[in-house]
């Protein structure tokens, strides 16, 4: 194996020296290099006088190989050089044979197993090992399986093989067998699949006991602690300003989970240059709200301004005005979604009613909840903030809406995997392979929002989805056909997504100034990604008094 580094070296020089000389020379040489291989094969072939001659038998059986190997004359004085892989690829050679009737025995087992006879199907896989021994061998030493160690693995396999036959082992009845088998099996690993998405759908639903316990605990020390309702209801007028202030960074959070929230706005904060101007805009549902303002009356977060709103003041969100409200005074839609005796063609995680939830429709009607302010970031939930986000309320959006990382790479999708392409409104308005993006982490010039009309334009689309026609359900279809044509690309290292249902590169994360866990598999659940609960982790002060009484770690 070493000499052909040397020799791959030296050829394109002699290719260059044999090239220069004169014809006549080079086919002089041609002449001359084939007249003595003549010579050499016809000494070859003569016999040497001073050897004893061949009886006839001998000569027979010599000249006739075995019925059950065949010649490999031209590989003879090469083993040592040949790579194994090349010796199975071979027709010739005894371990393509070898490997065939290995192929041939493993089917046999398993027809053989099946028609009961377990004493058959054991030889069979007895041989079989042997046989993969040999081959082992020759593997690991670098050679070729030699003809005395081949020669009676072959016969026997054989010998097996032809009883196999005699067994009325047909091909044609082994293939519909196998055909049978593939079939179910495909069947129960469908069925498995199914049922392992749908109880991860349960468990990610479910509210984990924890969280339970902080919102009752926190409940009861906003209502007998004054102390810490007055620090909401009795704020400074420098605080109540900067709730309008446009020069400070402003952010907005929609969620009923306080402590998901608390991560986000603890994430932010301690990575930010400048927390003093920091305002987060929080809005929960009317469970949450007592515990929530509790949590935040009870922590500070290095100076930020924090406001809690309820989703049920907002009283203009009514099923007059939002189409989602109204969709749900519907009875089939309450039927489907909540009853779980519709369509079960649907994937349960479809007909998951949190996707009709408020909170989560919530984010299109930012400029009407907060009509003063003129940029905002809005955060999920279910983030954590790595960086200074304070860069994002500098970006040039170029007279577009909204500035998000696009999702079309990769394993993430275009428009044909969000929206039903067969319906005639989608296809005539819409590029199949225009470039998604992502909600999460979002940069919203509210200026131009109001200009263009962007709720508006959701509210035709999601009135014209009543029957669940154009896109089946969620938030970010409708956030596609609102914003088409209105989004400007971010730097895909502002919003990392994955954490929550799939393998994200380390570097990439590392490198990511927010980490999204999007995907059933929440930090906070214990079906989350073990790899990824740290970056989550990092920002939940367990020593306070209060997860501990509710957290066992």
């Amino acid at each position: 194996m070493r000499r052909r580094p040397f020799l791959d070296q030296r050829r394109p020089s002699f290719k260059r020296r044999w090239q220069q000389r004169p014809w006549w020379v080079r086919l002089a040489l041609s002449l001359l290099l084939a007249l003595v291989c003549l010579l050499l094969l016809a000494l070859r072939g003569s016999p040497d006088p001073d050897s004893a001659p061949l009886s006839t038998e001998t000569s027979r059986s010599a000249a006739t190989p075995s019925p059950l190997l065949r010649q490999r004359s031209y590989l003879d004085g090469v083993t040592d050089a040949l790579n194994m892989t090349d010796e199975m690829m071979s027709a010739h050679s005894f371990s393509r044979q070898l490997m065939d009737q290995i192929s041939l025995a493993k089917t046999y087992v398993v027809v053989a197993k099946e028609a009961n006879n377990p004493q058959f199907a054991a030889e069979l896989s007895s041989q079989i090992r042997w046989a993969q021994s040999i081959l082992a061998h020759a593997a690991a030493h670098g050679g070729t399986v030699m003809e005395q160690e081949a020669e009676k693995a072959i016969r026997d396999m054989a010998v097996l093989l032809f009883q196999a036959q005699q067994f009325r082992y047909d091909s044609g009845v082994i293939i519909m067998k196998l055909k049978g088998q593939i079939q179910s099996l495909e069947e129960k690993s469908k069925a498995e699949a199914e049922k392992s998405t749908k109880y991860g759908q349960i468990a990610a639903e479910e509210l984990p006991k924890g969280l339970y316990c902080l919102g009752v605990r926190l409940t009861m020390e906003w209502f007998k602690s004054i102390e810490l309702q007055r620090k909401f209801t009795d704020r400074s007028p420098a605080v109540q300003n900067n709730l309008r202030d446009n020069s400070l960074f402003h952010y907005c959070v929609f969620s009923d989970n306080i402590l998901a929230v608390s991560v986000v706005v603890n994430s932010t904060t301690l990575n930010s240059k400048h927390p003093e101007k920091i305002v987060f805009h929080l809005v929960t549902d009317e469970v949450n709200y007592a515990p929530m303002k509790a949590w935040f009356a009870l922590n500070d977060y290095r100076g930020s301004t924090v406001e809690i709103q309820k989703v049920e003041d907002f009283t203009w969100l009514n099923a007059s005005y939002v189409p989602v409200l109204k969709q749900l005074q519907n009875a089939a839609t309450q039927n489907f979604y909540f009853s779980g005796s519709g369509n079960r063609g649907t994937p349960i995680k479809f007909r998951n009613p949190k996707y009709l939830s408020m909170l989560n429709h919530l984010r299109f009607y930012i400029p009407e909840i907060y009509p003063e302010l003129h940029k905002v970031v809005f955060l999920d939930d279910d983030i954590v903030v790595q960086k200074d986000l304070s860069g994002l309320f500098t970006i040039n959006l170029n007279g577009n809406v909204m500035g998000a990382v696009e999702t079309c790479m990769e394993t993430f999708h275009r428009f044909h995997k969000y929206l039903n392409y067969s319906h005639p409104l989608i296809r005539a308005h819409f590029d199949p392979d225009a470039c998604g993006w992502a909600f999460g982490m979002n940069v919203l010039d509210l200026v131009e929002w109001r200009k263009k009309n962007v709720t508006g334009i959701y509210h035709y689309w999601q009135e014209r989805n009543a029957d669940h026609t154009l896109w089946k359900l969620g938030s970010l279809p409708p956030g596609l056909l609102a914003f088409y044509g209105l989004v400007e690309a971010l730097d895909p290292r502002w919003h990392v997504l994955g954490l929550g249902y799939t393998t994200v590169d380390l570097a990439t994360i590392k490198e990511g100034a927010v980490l999204h866990y999007n995907g059933n598999m929440k930090p906070w659940l214990k079906i989350g990604m073990e790899k990824y609960k740290g970056f989550w982790d990092n920002y939940v002060d367990y020593s306070h008094p209060l997860l501990q009484r509710c957290f066992t770690r």
